[in-house]
């Protein structure tokens, strides 16, 4: 987009090393005099994050007095040590989950500000019509991040292609099947290149940001997609332990919620993505 800047490779790596010496010195939080000057810096995966915050920063963000800058990202990773070291002030790309996956591997303080969408996730293919034609030994791409596995063999199971074990929760692998009357193969592949390997597999599950992205209608096109109600996988803005009071956060956050962002999400993504306020 053209009023969203892409990290490079070098300056994610540069991130990456900052929060590991920052990690060592053990900050949990930012300091008393942190600065809140200048503009708000936030992580977002392109779609729908970005073009939301992007719409925040056409529409709403100068009548706020909120000066807003988007930084894309690809992964489900850096968003996240970014934000911890510092790199940028806030990130949209994640579900409570897979942040609370994260900071206990990573030893990150992430924490959620306020939800905005669900994205729900969806099973899809190029070779069958529906889940029920999927035949014996088929091969199903999922994501290989813990939660988003997990998550992908729950969507399974409740459409009741396999069975998981008694028990089993946001860290489940295809070894936690109990049953698999279909002898189902999974291939576990990053969440980015799921709908990418939907030509070389028999169906794939995939998230909904990277479905929209590839040109996929959630709403429209997915064979088994998951329920929006009761679910815990809402998105949300988040940022790092001790900047929840950043009034910058604060006004980002309010314009998020508002009946503006509402609407501009349900014209636009039409179901494919739901506003969780």
């Amino acid at each position: 987009m053209r009023n969203t800047a892409k990290l490079s490779t070098a300056v994610l790596a540069a991130g990456a090393l900052t929060f590991g010496l920052t990690a060592c010195g053990g900050s949990e939080s930012t300091s008393s005099s942190a600065d809140y000057s200048g503009p708000l810096v936030v992580a977002a995966s392109p779609t729908p994050h970005a073009e939301i915050l992007n719409f925040v920063k056409k529409n709403l963000a100068k009548n706020a007095g909120l000066d807003l800058e988007v930084k894309e990202f690809q992964d489900y990773i850096v968003p996240n040590t970014a934000t911890e070291d510092g790199s940028v002030d806030a990130n949209y790309f994640q579900n409570k989950p897979y942040l609370d996956d994260f900071n206990k591997k990573r030893g990150t303080h992430i924490v959620p500000v306020v939800t905005v969408h669900l994205e729900p996730l969806g099973l899809y293919s190029h070779k069958v019509k529906k889940a029920d034609a999927l035949k014996s030994g088929a091969t199903i791409a999922v994501p290989n991040d813990a939660v988003n596995e997990a998550r992908a063999l729950k969507l399974l199971a409740t459409n009741g292609l396999i069975t998981l074990k008694a028990g089993a929760g946001n860290e489940a692998t295809p070894q936690d099947i109990a049953k698999n009357p279909r002898n189902l193969k999974f291939k576990e592949v990053e969440a980015a290149q799921t709908a990418r390997s939907l030509d070389d597999v028999d169906a794939a599950v995939v998230n909904g940001n990277y479905a929209i992205s590839a040109g996929i209608k959630p709403a429209k096109d997915a064979l088994v997609l998951e329920s929006a109600k009761n679910s815990p996988y809402g998105n949300f803005l988040a940022v790092k332990k001790g900047n929840e009071k950043d009034p910058r956060v604060k006004k980002l956050a309010k314009l998020l919620t508002s009946p503006e962002v509402k609407k501009f999400i349900e014209d636009k993504y039409q179901g494919s993505v739901i506003p969780s306020f």
